[in-house]
């Protein structure tokens, strides 16, 4: 029978092998060092060439150059004398690149007292927000809202986040998103001049006091925070955001003790200058 074509291919193919590693008989009488007479060559060349090292990742990208774009916040926040004019800024401001990339209708500033002694900055918004033109709307800021109500906040409050456009599905705003947005929201505290800041959620916290320590292990102490040519300074308290109370009930008592200290140094008498 005429031997299939594809075996005869491997059987010459193997031969090749052999014959380039310098066998060129299947048995001889007796033993033959081929190394010693230079048809082999040593094992250390024949050895198998080490598959050349894959490529390396990508590098990761550069962060972007935001000092463009935050000079130019600087520069609409500083004209912006009221929080309307503000809030048309932010709409009109097109240096944060989640302003392309997760929103899908709208930027999102604020609601709450224009003039409240207790100014809330949260992460980020998210769908609700987004759809609604307004922060804290969903379902953590129902249970802020109850929070707040059962802590005697209501009406003593305004609520604002780190960033003014809905991240891309609802991930933590980065660090440089943060930075184009810090502008805004230095010159909404310098506009409404709240006596505290409450900062909602580990993103908001970090971003805000310039701290790298997890929420967990600095909810419910007090910090300074300052603006960035250090002309304001408020106490700040950190707190758990409440996306992380529907998810973890029984944290709920610490975000609530923390509450409870806010609003006794908010209503502590002031001692006479």
């Amino acid at each position: 029978m005429t031997a299939d074509p594809t075996d005869r291919q491997l059987a010459e193919s193997l031969l090749a092998f052999w014959a380039d590693g310098g066998v060129d008989a299947m048995l001889l009488d007796a033993p033959v060092d081929r190394i010693a007479a230079g048809k082999v060559a040593p094992p250390a060349v024949l050895a198998r060439k080490a598959p050349a090292p894959m490529p390396s990742a990508r590098p990761a990208a550069a962060q972007p150059d935001v000092s463009a774009a935050v000079a130019q916040a600087q520069a609409l926040a500083k004209a912006a004398d009221s929080l309307e004019a503000l809030k048309e800024a932010i709409a009109a401001f097109d240096g944060c690149a989640i302003k392309f990339e997760g929103a899908a209708r709208q930027s999102v500033f604020y609601r709450g007292r224009e003039d409240a002694p207790v100014m809330i900055v949260g992460e980020g918004p998210g769908a609700e927000e987004d759809a609604q033109g307004l922060p804290f709307v969903g379902r953590a800021g129902q249970l802020l809202d109850r929070m707040i109500a059962a802590a005697g906040l209501t009406d003593r409050v305004l609520i604002t986040n780190t960033v003014f456009w809905r991240p891309p599905g609802n991930r933590t705003p980065t660090s440089a998103e943060q930075a184009v947005c810090a502008p805004f929201v230095e010159q909404t505290i310098a506009l409404v001049k709240p006596r505290l800041l409450l900062l909602v959620g580990g993103a908001s916290a970090k971003a805000m006091l310039k701290k790298e320590e997890g929420i967990l292990s600095i909810r419910g102490r007090w910090f300074e925070w300052r603006s960035a040519d250090g002309s304001l300074e408020i106490p700040a308290l950190p707190t758990l955001h409440p996306a992380f109370l529907l998810r973890q009930p029984a944290a709920k008592k610490r975000a609530w003790a923390d509450l409870l200290t806010l609003t006794e140094r908010l209503d502590r008498p002031v001692r006479p200058s």
